[in-house]
């Protein structure tokens, strides 16, 4: 005999706790719930401490480290050096060294890459051109042998420094390809270039911009993935080191959200139609199945595909379109939850910008991507201006490995005018034990006394 349930629809949202006690169930609901943020849906962090964030270097402007004060003066006189010209956008770290790109988005950018010395002798330091002042190309008069625009960089366990030079200069103004987008590799212990790649013409598309890497190690160090984001054409560029070949992989999955593309951030409205950027690897060597994270700048949702199916080249030969199937979303993060970049830690734990919110967010990748499971590092209550913009992230490779951040005033910068009385540019970075250590996103927080516990959202306007 079959029963029939009335049917009911919810006017507001409701939380419930269950909790699994040796197999019994406690289901009650919960009036206000510690940490959760009601507006974004998700957790903040332990808001009864600090965030643990650490401000490592701010600059109100950037200045560059010349050999004399007349080559720095001549350089700024013939326009070659315009200082509020410049801003630092990727961030990475290797041993007593910070690495920081400084893409041509403007003109007066005198070098596209440079270190600071980490830990900081000063909060505002000059930036001294990697590897060296030869290697960067002039806009004007571009050798392509050279680094032009250099957007972000990517350190590996073999003590190797990946980075991706678009080409580009003015992307702001008039996109200009003065050169062809390349991967370019240098041996970290010796600063020597060992690699300078050209991508394929077949995978540079008209108004292409190639924006963001991550490598993957396999076996030992020849075996070796660059995967690049297409950002304005909707694509990936994956590159074998051993192979010295690349290969374009697309999907629908990789293109933006037009509802995402619509920013207000700083009183400032732009359109941003990014797409796939945020990329992170998740997964051990010798793991059954690893995978790349990714998603586009403008959307809401994180996606995922298998590292197999991205590095085997026989299956983009034909740009195959059964492989479609096998990028999918995991989860979305909400309303104004745009994020540029992610990383992952050893122990599983990604942390992703959140550009709209001037926040960072964290998620356990053992768990389901659900909002009640998505953490945020800070209380902007508390610490409303500490990030303004965080436009790139990374995670190191030392033993207790720590997140880093660029936050960078970017909208301001393109769409208005800085105040450059004030602190415009950030580096910041947090222990990832400490950061999560009473959060959501702690893998090692286990309930005690056997039981299991969630918190279940019924949303406003599900029917039931």
């Amino acid at each position: 005999m079959m029963h029939s349930f009335p049917s009911f629809c919810i006017t507001t949202q409701i939380i419930f706790f269950i909790e699994s006690l040796r197999g019994n169930f406690i289901i009650q609901p919960v009036q206000h719930l510690e940490g959760y943020d009601y507006t974004t849906q998700s957790f903040s962090m332990n808001l009864k401490s600090e965030s643990h964030l650490e401000i490592v270097n701010e600059w109100k402007y950037l200045d560059f480290e010349y050999s004399t004060f007349v080559e720095r003066q001549q350089a700024i006189l013939n326009g070659d050096f315009v200082p509020k010209n410049n801003l630092p956008l990727g961030i990475d770290v290797y041993q007593d060294r910070l690495f920081v790109t400084t893409p041509r988005w403007k003109d007066g950018v005198p070098a596209s890459l440079g270190t600071i010395p980490f830990p900081p002798k000063e909060s505002s330091p000059a930036i001294k051109p990697y590897p060296n002042w030869e290697a960067h190309g002039n806009p004007i008069n571009p050798d392509c042998l050279k680094l032009i625009s250099v957007y972000r960089t990517a350190v590996d366990r073999c003590q190797r420094l990946w980075m991706i030079d678009s080409g580009i200069v003015n992307a702001t103004i008039n996109l200009n390809q003065i050169c062809p987008p390349k991967i370019v590799v240098y041996d970290l212990n010796t600063d020597e270039l060992i690699v300078r790649y050209n991508l394929e013409k077949s995978h540079v598309k008209q108004d292409s911009l190639h924006s963001n890497i991550v490598v993957d190690i396999g076996d030992n160090c020849d075996d070796a993935h660059a995967i690049v984001s297409d950002v304005w054409r909707f694509g990936l560029v994956v590159y074998s080191l051993s192979k010295n070949r690349s290969w374009r992989v697309t999907n629908y999955n990789f293109y933006p959200n037009p509802i995402a593309s619509d920013f207000n951030i700083y009183g400032l409205n732009f359109q941003w139609m990014d797409g796939v950027f945020g990329m992170s690897i998740s997964g051990k060597k010798g793991s059954v199945q690893r995978h790349l994270y990714f998603h586009p700048m403008a959307s809401f949702k994180e996606f995922m595909v298998p590292m197999d199916l991205l590095l085997n080249e026989s299956l983009w030969i034909n740009s195959n379109q059964d492989n479609a199937k096998y990028f999918f979303s995991i989860g979305d993060r909400g309303f104004n939850s745009q994020s540029s970049t992610s990383g992952i830690t050893r122990n599983g734990i990604m942390f992703f910008t959140q550009v709209h919110e001037d926040n960072v967010g964290c998620w356990d990748t053992t768990k389901p991507y659900t909002r009640a499971n998505l953490g945020k590092l800070l209380d902007l209550k508390k610490e409303p201006n500490l990030i303004q913009f965080p436009n790139d992230l990374k995670i190191d490779n030392r033993e207790d490995q720590s997140v880093w951040i660029m936050s960078n005033r970017l909208p301001i910068f393109l769409y208005s005018n800085l105040d450059y009385g004030e602190v415009n540019f950030r580096i910041l970075k947090a222990s990832v034990n400490k950061i999560v250590r009473n959060s959501i996103c702690n893998p090692s927080n286990k309930n005690v006394n056997e039981s299991k516990s969630a918190y279940v959202f019924i949303e406003e306007g599900q029917c039931y």
